[in-house]
């Protein structure tokens, strides 16, 4: 998870949370903070919590006694979330998924909302969430589905690969690149779980205004490091062109577009 380190540095965790947060991450995690039940639950594990969109959430809904570790494999996503939730009970750490810092059994909830896409080795990832949790513990995984279900980000990376269309970067289609439930049951019933659920999420993403929206895909998502390598001048012309795309598309005041995500459910044998 290098490259991930890497990706989501300087303005982008600002930029990311501000825009992309109340847009996109929000909705999926207010559902996704209820679907356990918080009775009896000692201590969960957030994977990738970002700038803390699903976190606020899962502390809200835990009783006050439970442990709750938030973990990000980025310090300056990491930082960002500490800071904005300093006031939340929350324990912080660097974690890489593929190799968690924590004893067999342990762990009763282990929540991941939108990071194992950039997980390298996916095997060893889900291998890890099974070996720290209780038996009976339960894994809440949900990831983004293909790139054209997802229209804002489509448009925004089709305006990009005119920029680069050739040799594009890793990054470019990483996001969306781990979707296909056959693949994701696959990982879960080889690490051991069972009852795996594995269902598309359709919701609708909403921005202010398509300025807002533009703004925070060209300046807050993942490829804003990478343009900005390559021509610092090019954020801007990118921005102006999703402009007038996402008016075309969605409209303006507030704009309203489809997303679509993956939500896996699964529990660890008895």
């Amino acid at each position: 998870m290098s490259d991930t380190q890497q990706i989501f540095t300087g303005s982008i965790p600002e930029h990311y949370d501000k825009y992309l947060g109340p847009m996109y991450f929000e909705p999926y995690a207010i559902d996704i903070a209820k679907k356990f039940d918080p009775a009896g639950l000692q201590k969960v594990l957030e994977i990738g919590c970002g700038t803390g969109r699903v976190t606020k959430h899962l502390r809200d809904a835990l009783p006050e006694s439970c442990t709750l570790i938030a973990s990000d494999i980025s310090e300056d996503m990491l930082a960002f979330a500490k800071e904005k939730l300093k006031d939340k009970n929350i324990q912080w750490q660097i974690i890489d998924a593929q190799s968690l810092p924590f004893e067999d059994n342990s762990i009763d909830l282990v929540v991941s909302c939108f990071a194992f896409m950039f997980v390298e080795d996916k095997a060893k990832a889900f291998s890890e969430v099974y070996r720290v949790l209780k038996k009976g513990g339960l894994f809440l995984l949900s990831l983004w589905d293909k790139l054209e279900l997802n229209g804002p980000s489509d448009t925004y990376r089709k305006i990009v690969k005119e920029y680069i269309p050739e040799n594009l970067p890793k990054i470019y289609s990483l996001p969306y690149s781990f979707h296909e439930k056959d693949e994701i049951k696959n990982y879960l019933i080889n690490a051991g779980f069972i009852n795996v659920s594995v269902e598309q999420d359709q919701k609708m993403a909403l921005a202010d205004s398509v300025k807002e929206a533009a703004f925070g895909l060209s300046r807050g998502g993942s490829l804003y490091n990478e343009i900005m390598s390559r021509n610092p001048a090019w954020v801007d012309e990118i921005q102006q062109k999703l402009e007038g795309e996402l008016v075309k598309k969605y409209g303006d005041h507030p704009m309203k577009a489809p997303m679509n995500a993956v939500i896996c459910e699964a529990i660890k044998s008895s």
